[in-house]
């Protein structure tokens, strides 16, 4: 039984070690009929290894891994076949640029540059290469090459290729927008773009050597920010048809692959967790979250888990949730209910663009957050969460920061109970509820349950026998001369119900005794509160003993 290549990300490898493979080859095809291309896709969904088998599919460097594609889906086209191993390749991948500065991203480039040289360091001792271009090679080789010479780096080694081996480059540069995230990220996101505007421009646009260019990424960049002036430029997302089939994994490639290690019962649950996503009208599997599954088992037994949450952070998620008006929260509120939401959806992006609220969907949608359920007209669609495993990450994402922002204001909650302050109080008890994942849990035991989770680290009695009656909640202080608290709550049926409902609060607390009975117990000063609730709403009414 072959093994599941979870996180192998070279085409080799992945065939020389027999590992399950699911054949993406096609995509050769595909390339071949473009000249310049961007491929963008979420994380995880097989970018590197594709550019990886074009890699070896192109590189006349490869013609000994010739037969790593025998049995595989290009051999059938005899067309495509022909120019297999006959270019000279360059593959670069940006992936770890995620450097704090902008002088250690020229470093890493620089590096990346000079490990391309250095696999084609025959070209430097050959006289089929000018001078001028060995000369400006050698010189980013020991590191000595002024900014410029970094820029153009790309289209000089290039142009020495095709001197070389009298045939055209094709330029394969995997996660191209790495760098800029990093650099949003770190403040110098202007620097980059610029930086990196100069090295398309130069190794796409004006470079006389270039077969080829291809580009995967998460995100569609803007081509005033970073492709400027490019011709031929083909850019496929997820929402083009185009090649739609080639990254992540179908229905039917899912069920193979359940079928081949005995786990086809277990088709549906896998469905639920991992599929959803939607490239073009194509619907699509998380490939990393599928092979993870099987993995696990294999190893244990089948279990699903959010796999893909604990790939890299998911910061884009939580600062969105934290950023967020009550119109976000809500609309969040609503997608986790398992419902749609309509929104217009910009597919040309910057990362300064994340900076506007209203392009958060945008991001979602690019990234893989979300998923288009319909395109209602050009630029306006539809969207869900996509599968239970991006759920998760939503909820998980929510309670992390509902639990932050409520260990910063319980305690507030609790002193202004105690300092009698009932507008303090009603306004940081309205914000919690407002920060919470509970729009839709408008019963009184919610309300209930919410109040005792903000008092965790209070000495607490709920439902239990008390005077006369059964009281809600008591709030014990740590010395019996400190003031203790009694809470009764109450659900209204509507806003308008609020101030009478907690005044009935208040009379259950007198008719039956609560704060007498708290202080029959030593305590020497008691308050009680109604508080009544309706959705995210509540009224405070406070009684003490006269």
């Amino acid at each position: 039984m072959k093994r599941i290549p979870v996180g192998i990300e070279s085409f080799k490898e992945m065939i020389d070690d027999q590992y399950y493979y699911i054949d993406k080859t096609e995509l050769i095809n595909d390339v071949m009929n473009e000249k310049l291309v961007l491929y963008t896709r979420p994380r995880r969904f097989g970018k590197t290894l594709n550019m990886s088998m074009l890699y070896y599919f192109f590189s006349h460097k490869e013609k000994d891994n010739a037969y790593l594609f025998d049995e595989l889906n290009v051999s059938k086209d005899k067309e495509t076949m022909l120019h297999q191993n006959q270019y000279p390749v360059i593959f670069m991948t940006l992936k770890d640029m995620k450097n704090s500065s902008m002088n250690l991203q020229k470093e890493q480039f620089l590096s990346l540059i000079q490990e391309e040289i250095d696999s084609y360091y025959v070209i430097l001792e050959s006289n089929k290469v000018s001078d001028l271009y060995k000369e400006r090679l050698r010189k980013l080789l020991k590191g000595e090459g002024t900014e410029n010479d970094l820029i153009n780096s790309l289209k000089s080694l290039s142009l020495a290729l095709k001197q070389y081996y009298q045939k055209n480059v094709i330029l394969l540069i995997d996660e191209y927008d790495v760098p800029l995230q990093s650099a949003y990220t770190n403040g110098y996101y202007d620097e980059m773009v610029d930086f990196l505007r100069n090295v398309f421009s130069s190794a796409l646009k004006t470079n006389d050597a270039l077969e080829k260019g291809v580009l995967t990424g998460c995100l569609r960049i803007s081509k005033e920010s970073i492709f400027t002036g490019l011709n031929n430029f083909n850019v496929y997302s997820i929402m083009d048809e185009q090649s739609s089939t080639r990254f992540g994994f179908t229905q039917r490639e899912v069920n193979e692959l359940l079928n081949e290690y005995n786990f086809l019962e277990q088709k549906d649950e896998v469905k639920e967790w991992y599929d959803g996503y939607r490239f073009g009208s194509t619907e699509i599997y998380n490939p990393w979250s599928v092979l993870k599954y099987v993995l696990k088992a294999i190893q244990s037994k089948p279990e699903p888990e959010s796999f893909w949450a604990n790939t890299s952070s998911n910061e884009l998620v939580v600062n969105y949730i934290k950023q967020s008006d009550q119109v976000l929260h809500d609309e969040f509120e609503i997608l986790m209910q398992g419902k749609s939401i309509i929104k217009d959806i910009k597919p040309e992006l910057t990362y300064r663009d994340m900076d506007n609220i209203n392009n958060v969907y945008s991001f979602l949608l690019l990234t893989g957050y979300l998923k288009i359920k319909r395109q209602v007209n050009k630029y306006t669609y539809e969207l869900i969460i996509p599968n239970k495993e991006v759920y998760e990450i939503y909820h998980q994402s929510f309670m992390d920061y509902f639990t932050e922002y409520k260990a910063s204001k319980k305690n507030k909650f609790v002193e202004a109970l105690k300092q009698e302050d009932i507008v303090q109080a009603s306004t940081i008890l309205v914000s919690l509820m407002k920060k919470s994942l509970s729009f839709y849990d408008n019963y009184e035991s919610f309300y209930h349950g919410f109040l005792l989770g903000l008092l965790d680290n209070y000495q607490v009695e709920s439902n239990r026998e008390f005077g006369d009656g059964r009281l809600d909640i008591v709030i014990y202080p740590e010395i019996f001369q400190d003031k203790a608290i009694v809470i009764e709550c109450k659900h209204s049926k509507n806003a308008d119900y609020l101030l009478k409902d907690s005044q009935e609060a208040i009379k259950q607390i007198h008719d039956n005794h609560y704060l007498e009975g708290v202080l029959e117990k030593g305590y020497q000063d008691v308050v009680g509160y109604g508080i009544s609730f309706f959705k995210k709403q509540c009224y405070i009414t406070k009684i003490n003993i006269n």
